[in-house]
């Protein structure tokens, strides 16, 4: 019944801490989420003017900057609200979101499990470096000392006294109520969790002074810029201090930071961010098969699938530094014997103690049909049915996801009798030709089919096949003039004609690090990183220097919104 009692009065203090801008959103007694009279806060990206843009942070960045502050030993303890995808890329959803009373409230919990793990016995010790007078009694000094450093972190900026003040003050009253320290400062670290300041990424604005009437995003804001571009987490001390220093806003200093986080093994956590989310993998963990047909298809294999390609880009693009072309040729991979199995691949488990999901080394032999990422389960798996290929969806994402070409979506009236009629037409690549005849259905497939039928050798759950109920499979075609005869080969025909899928990758990674598609007004700056990226050999590093060492990407508009008291007066835009 204490406890009970204690709860209760920690979500009664807390309402009224967590506010964002003018309405806002509010912890509500009951421990939920209460929105403003607007309901919910929308953030939308000014795409026409190429305005910055506040993002929330995503799963993957909010787990990452955790741990960055506390360690990987902190339960999250709850789920987050779902990404929304815009224009092909989550990251750019991340700026076009709404907190709804039911997200607020997902927040709250996570935000309560984190900060009742940190103040717990077990971990305490190491994450607040003050001891309380009394732990059944306040103490400002050292409520202080943790939420000051603690705070700087979360908020990823020098708390303002304001804001000091606010939080110690609510620890105060917390532990006097409750008669416990740490139950208080576990308050004020939920309500710092909970704050839009922590949960999204600021935009806050100073005027120019290399430009009088003009603005520039503060170095805070930059640091966080480029520190989620190239780590997918918060910036770490030694940014922090740059940009309270005020080497940011030189080029000299800004591409000194770039290289030192480029250096960093922490890179391939931006790069493996980069790429789940282009290759749209969080729609991996919704991926069934029909179990009669795939039985060897099972969430380990899903989890499996995406992690080899992860790695396998990792290790070709970050660690041996070769061109991103290459990715659609590479037959060295990484495979567990989950994996394996799907395959029809030998894999001897020689790792300490056998352990089943150990990752090992792998290259497909030359004559293989596989070969390049294209003939991943990744890949495969992912865009097709649960129950057969789909030569139409693997060639709408090739064309989406690796050239950048939008395939309009069918008109909602299209009869699919004969595309799933197996029994006049053993193969897809018949079934499709029948289908396509009719007039509504022919531009597309046209545009989606040829690439597509290339990789029907692989069945829905990627496994390899010569034939399709009794009949030989053609996989031959063409693509830009080039004939291929397999998915292999479709793959070198990339390799050889890089300029699409190079170009693509450009604009995917420039909008990633914008958090919203490029304007008109930017296409100069796009046409000189793709000129820079080909010069350079298509090395990935260097386009990320490139893109995060951009005067361009902080470039913002005059500010439109004012900030409110929790931002320390400062302007922001949207």
């Amino acid at each position: 019944m204490k406890k009970k009692r204690s709860i209760q009065l920690m979500s009664k203090l807390a309402g009224g801490l967590i506010a964002i801008g003018a309405g806002a959103l509010l912890v509500s007694s009951d421990g939920g989420a209460a929105a403003s009279a607007l309901e919910a806060v929308q953030y939308e990206t000014a795409q026409q003017s190429g305005r910055a843009s506040l993002r929330r942070l995503t799963p993957d960045q909010y787990r990452n900057v955790i741990d960055d502050i506390f360690g990987s030993s902190i339960e999250l303890g709850g789920r987050f609200e779902p990404d929304q995808r815009v224009d092909n890329l989550n990251e750019i959803g991340a700026s076009s979101v709404s907190v709804s009373s039911a997200g607020m409230a997902q927040y709250y919990s996570i935000a309560r499990s984190v900060a009742t793990h940190v103040v717990s016995e077990e971990h305490r010790n190491a994450l607040i470096p003050c001891q309380p007078k009394s732990a059944m009694d306040a103490d400002d000094a050292c409520a202080s000392q943790f939420l000051s450093k603690a705070g700087g972190m979360i908020f990823r900026r020098p708390l303002t006294a304001a804001e000091q003040r606010r939080y110690v003050e609510a620890a105060r009253t917390a532990s006097k109520t409750t008669k416990d320290f740490y139950t208080g400062l576990s308050l004020s670290l939920t309500a710092m969790l909970s704050s839009p300041q922590f949960l999204f990424r600021q935009v806050v604005l100073e005027p120019d002074p290399a430009s009088p009437g003009n603005y520039r995003l503060d170095g805070y804001s930059k640091a966080s810029r480029v520190s989620f571009l190239l780590w997918n987490s918060m910036p770490d001390p030694m940014l922090l201090a740059a940009a309270e220093r005020g080497d940011l806003h030189t080029q000299k200093g800004l591409a000194r930071e770039a290289s030192r986080m480029l250096a960093s093994p922490r890179l391939e956590d931006g790069v493996r961010a980069f790429f789940a989310d282009m290759f749209q993998f969080d729609a991996m963990s919704s991926l069934s098969k029909d179990g009669k047909l795939y039985p060897k298809f099972n969430s380990m294999v899903v989890a499996d699938a995406q992690e080899q390609t992860l790695k396998t880009l990792i290790d070709l693009l970050v660690r041996q530094r070769e061109d991103y072309p290459k990715v659609f040729v590479v037959r060295k991979t990484y495979l567990t014997p989950a994996l394996a199995s799907v395959y029809d691949l030998p894999l001897i488990n020689n790792v300490p103690n056998g352990s089943p999901d150990a990752w090992q080394p792998y290259e497909f032999p030359a004559n293989d049909p596989r070969g390049g990422i294209l003939t991943h389960l990744s890949f495969l798996a992912l865009h097709s049915h649960p129950g057969r290929s789909s030569p139409t969806l693997r060639g709408k994402a090739l064309r989406e996801i690796m050239l950048c070409q939008k395939v309009p979506a069918p008109p909602g009236d299209v009869d699919f009798t004969l595309v799933n009629d197996d029994t006049a037409y053993k193969t897809a690549r018949e079934r499709l030709a029948a289908h396509s005849r009719e007039p509504m259905c022919a531009g597309c497939h046209k545009i989606t089919d040829p690439m597509g039928l290339a990789l029907e050798n692989f069945d829905g759950a990627g496994a390899y096949r010569t034939e399709e109920n009794g009949k030989r499979i053609d996989t031959t075609g063409e693509f830009e003039g080039t004939r291929f005869n397999n998915g292999r080969e479709l793959g070198q025909v990339f390799y050889d004609k890089p300029e699409r899928a190079t170009s693509c990758l450009v604009d995917r990674l420039t909008a990633y690090a914008l958090g919203r598609t490029p304007v008109r007004g930017e296409a100069t700056w796009l046409g000189q990183l793709k000129e820079g990226f080909a010069s350079n050999g298509y090395k990935l590093p260097d386009l990320m220097r490139d893109i995060a060492t951009s005067p361009e990407l902080y470039r913002v508009s005059a500010p439109v919104v004012e900030a409110s008291d929790l931002s320390a007066g400062s302007r922001t835009t949207r």
